[in-house]
């Protein structure tokens, strides 16, 4: 029996689907990471990779790379969700068992491929990601190969908008010249092990005799990787459970000492797992900070925010709430951050900075509760909740609605004028209106109504 598993990936999703709501910025070089420059990038569009900018990268440093072409927009969960939702149901009435990774990727076994032909699955293919393009409007591409690493393989060679097959046959011929970094669970750390012994492609690492690699990696990741290079993959395409927390820790090869070295570790560990987060397509309302000592004693703490977020810059800060140093607690060897209380509802917070201060915190007394286990103690942290909206105060790219106008969004506001773009998905390119800051019949729109697909909510619901 030829099996084959497919693996799905919409392109630049957050920034396809700013383009595809706000015609205007079709072509243009669209950074989805807030309009301040702080933070980091939660998507970039393809004509802004052009420039070498992309996800997970700081916001300034892409914006730079990017130059004045630049267009910075808020990111917009809710319609990245919604879009999602469509695009999945999409996907189910076109194969049953579907395994979703995060918001935009999914793994693919269609019953009707076994033993298909590579041109057979790849019309397949193409048919599934012309029912997406033709419902949605949004771009997508599909890996296909004899299980799951050659898939996903497959879809970073299909992209943008296209497909790849890895024809059985032809497997190792097309995976053994690539970068052995493309094999999953080769990170840098694995990578610079393996170059020591001389291994920078899948092929050189296939060549190896298993006990050579256990040698250059040791552990079970060794056989796995080796697995995985000399071209077996069996494992099962099922849905997965969905996360209840995302979280990232590292653990230092030398105790850390001081707080400069704490800060460090502590903003590593909270942008890995932001980045974790933004893929996830949820956002946290508990931040948890973890701390094993150099005696093995573990120590967590965490904080509650009053809605659920995903800027990069309040969960930092909460983090920084939390984290105790050496002076408080002796050497450090493990610093980690989780976000919980995942919720795909977020809240627009008006002042956002209030949340990212990092305040003073009095000396911890000695009974502080700590011990060999993870022991998460609710820690007190002075937390503003959301402000109320000004009227007649708006920020760039904020969804508004006229009843004259339509939905639009805002380009630029200052001297008690706003102006705004009015369009959608279905209007095409849009005019632009200057309207008084203070107009009545100017309102906060929902970003969901950009989309336009008012039946589809309709049937939904």
């Amino acid at each position: 029996m030829t099996r084959w598993v497919l693996h799905i990936d919409m392109d630049a999703f957050y920034a396809s689907c700013e383009q595809l709501t706000r015609p205007t910025l079709k072509g243009r070089p669209v950074l989805v990471a807030g309009v301040s420059g702080r933070g980091v990038v939660a998507g970039a569009s393809y004509e802004a990779r052009k420039y070498g900018a992309r996800s997970a990268m700081p916001t300034h440093r892409a914006a730079r790379l990017v130059g004045p072409k630049a267009v910075l927009v808020e990111p917009r969960r809710a319609v990245y969700s919604t879009a999602s939702r469509r695009v999945f149901e999409i996907i189910g009435r076109h194969v049953d068992v579907v395994e979703q990774l995060s918001i935009d990727e999914a793994f693919l076994e269609p019953a009707e491929l076994v033993d298909a032909t590579p041109d057979a699955v790849r019309d397949w293919a193409n048919g599934l990601r012309a029912a997406i393009r033709e419902e949605t409007g949004l771009p997508s591409s599909i890996g296909a190969g004899s299980g799951k690493q050659y898939a996903k393989i497959g879809s970073g060679l299909a992209k943008p908008d296209g497909v790849f097959v890895i024809p059985h046959a032809e497997q190792l011929d097309i995976l053994h010249p690539l970068p052995v970094g493309e094999l999953w669970g080769a990170g840098p750390v694995t990578q610079a092990k393996l170059a020591t012994a001389g291994v920078e492609t899948i092929g050189d690492l296939a060549a190896l005799s298993e006990k050579e690699v256990e040698i250059a990696l040791g552990g079970v990741v060794a056989k796995q990787l080796w697995t995985l290079a000399r071209g077996v993959d069996e494992r099962a395409v099922a849905p997965r459970a969905e996360a209840k927390q995302i979280s990232a820790e590292h653990t230092y090869p030398r105790d850390l000492q001081t707080p400069a070295e704490v800060d460090a570790a502590l903003t590593r560990a909270a942008h890995d797992a932001h980045r974790r987060l933004l893929k996830d397509g949820r956002g946290a309302r508990t931040v948890s900070v973890k701390l094993r000592m150099a005696d093995f004693r573990i120590e967590s703490r965490s904080a509650t925010l009053p809605y659920a977020t995903d800027d990069a810059e309040t969960l930092l800060a909460t983090a920084f709430n939390l984290v105790r140093y050496p002076g408080e607690v002796g050497p450090i060897r493990l610093v980690g951050v989780s976000y919980s209380g995942l919720e795909e509802a977020l809240q627009d917070v008006l002042f956002p900075e209030l949340d990212q201060q990092i305040v003073a915190r009095p000396n911890t007394n000695d009974d502080y509760e700590t011990g060999m286990s993870d022991h998460a103690a609710e820690v007190s942290v002075e937390v503003d909740a959301p402000p109320v909206a000004v009227a007649g105060r708006w920020r760039p790219t904020q969804d508004v609605d006229h009843p004259d106008h339509g939905h639009g969004w805002v380009q630029g506001a200052g001297h008690g004028r706003v102006t705004v773009r009015f369009e959608t998905r279905a209007t095409g390119p849009g005019r632009i209106v200057t309207l008084p800051a203070d107009d009545p019949q100017l309102t906060p729109g929902d970003p969901v109504d950009s989309l336009a697909w008012e039946d589809w909510l309709h049937a939904e619901q």
